[in-house]
């Protein structure tokens, strides 16, 4: 077989583009015609990727913002109560949705579906815009014929965590804001302002206090050396960034940062809100205890408390509850294990996560209050040390310039 690229027109009237692999091209014109396609452009290999280069780099790049996929999901829902069929409504959101990624994907579900495949794994095949979770719902209201309900709840859940991100976010800008400034204010200084006074402090031969001789050594090595320093932070930058891609790197970023002090309590509290929330959503919907804690452990975003979602996997497996299990782990409250525990002797386990899900909530907002209120007298403290250490490096040397001039 060999590999084609083609472009084709929809029933809606827009271009959709992709590669099948069969033996001709009249091959490939019968398989899109199947699929309601009308093909208008079919090249064996290579030849067309010239003519489909910009499509897919734009597909390739572009990416689904959370207010779209919200925007996505609540048509998807209204539509779908309104009794429209699956092929319809899917017809009619590709004429609405402007994102070209989505639209394409939209495109790509609906031929599925046209071709017997189930809503779960047409939404599954396009991971980067319809993660684990939002197709594991989709597959539990599916099985058990509640999808208007499920859609419900995961609209609620997907504004609730955009809305917990924004805060975090928001709370982290202004002190990164600061902290680059900081650095900024900080070469300036010590490229514009030190130089001017270095010439005059050593011909006067006096004696230099350490913070004069530490600005000195620190120009001598930008004057002289900073094509290498340049080149040593870039490389560190790229060798960082690709070790933290890496599942080890992931784990290490994430449990540094649940054990920061100040930033740590937002993270794990954030996590323990998505966990409560996602958990009790899962539970409600039918979807059972072993398989919600790998949907969590794939959807938590976090590499260190979903590694010991993974070992809880393995403990459910052999028979074993899940608030035992949780006891031995260093990242989950004292408080939301003891509901669990409750939720599991009496049975009314979404519901006591609903409960944890709403505290967890309240928990969050209150600590980036506090981070933020916490983070401003610190950037104050180091912006002070800043100023107060190249006031001491160019102030003291004037200061026994003037006594050894008198």
């Amino acid at each position: 077989m060999a590999t084609f690229t083609y472009q084709a027109v929809t029933d809606a009237g827009s271009t959709v583009s992709g590669t099948l692999e069969a033996e001709s091209a009249d091959e490939v014109r019968l398989l899109l015609a199947q699929r309601g396609l009308l093909p208008s452009k079919v090249v064996k290999g290579d030849d067309g990727a010239s003519g489909n280069f910009m499509a897919k780099l734009n597909n390739r790049l572009s990416s689904v913002s959370v207010p779209e996929l919200i925007l996505f999901t609540k048509q998807f829902r209204t539509m779908f109560n309104a009794g429209l069929s699956i092929i319809a409504l899917l017809d009619v959101l590709e004429q609405q949705t402007s994102n070209s990624k989505l639209k394409n994907a939209v495109v790509e579900i609906g031929q599925d579906i046209k071709q017997g495949s189930s809503l779960y794994n047409a939404f599954a095949k396009h991971p980067s815009i319809f993660n684990h979770l939002y197709c594991s719902m989709l597959r539990a209201g599916e099985i058990a014929g509640t999808l208007p309900e499920v859609l419900d709840r995961l609209i609620y859940l997907i504004e609730h965590e955009h809305k917990v991100t924004k805060q975090i976010k928001s709370a982290l800008t202004y002190p990164i804001i600061v902290i680059v400034m900081l650095v900024g204010a900080f070469v300036f200084l010590l490229t514009f302002v030190i130089p001017a006074f270095v010439s005059t402090f050593e011909k006067a031969k006096i004696e230099l206090p350490l913070p004069t001789k530490i600005c000195i050594v620190l120009y001598k090595l930008l004057d002289q050396y900073w094509l290498i320093m340049v080149l040593v932070i870039i490389a560190s930058i790229v060798a960082i960034i690709l070790y933290l891609r890496t599942e080890s790197g992931k784990l290490v970023r994430d449990r540094m940062l649940l054990r920061l002090p100040v930033v740590g309590p937002v993270f794990k509290k954030g996590a323990m809100a998505r966990f409560a929330s996602i958990f009790s959503l899962l539970q409600s919907s039918g979807v059972s205890v072993l398989e919600s804690v790998g949907i969590i452990s794939d959807t938590i975003g976090n590499a260190a408390i979903s590694l010991e979602f993974d070992n809880l996997r393995e403990k459910l497996q052999e028979g074993r509850g899940i608030s035992g299990p949780l006891r031995q782990s260093r990242n989950f409250t004292p408080m939301i294990i003891n509901m669990i525990a409750i939720g599991e002797e009496t049975g009314e386990l979404d519901s006591m996560m609903r409960e944890m899900a709403k505290h967890y909530d309240y928990e969050v907002e209150y600590q980036v209050q506090r981070m933020s209120e916490l983070i401003g007298p610190i950037l104050i403290v180091c912006l002070a040390g800043v100023v107060g250490f190249f006031a001491a490096a160019v102030l003291f040397p004037i200061f026994d310039l003037t006594k050894t001039i008198k």
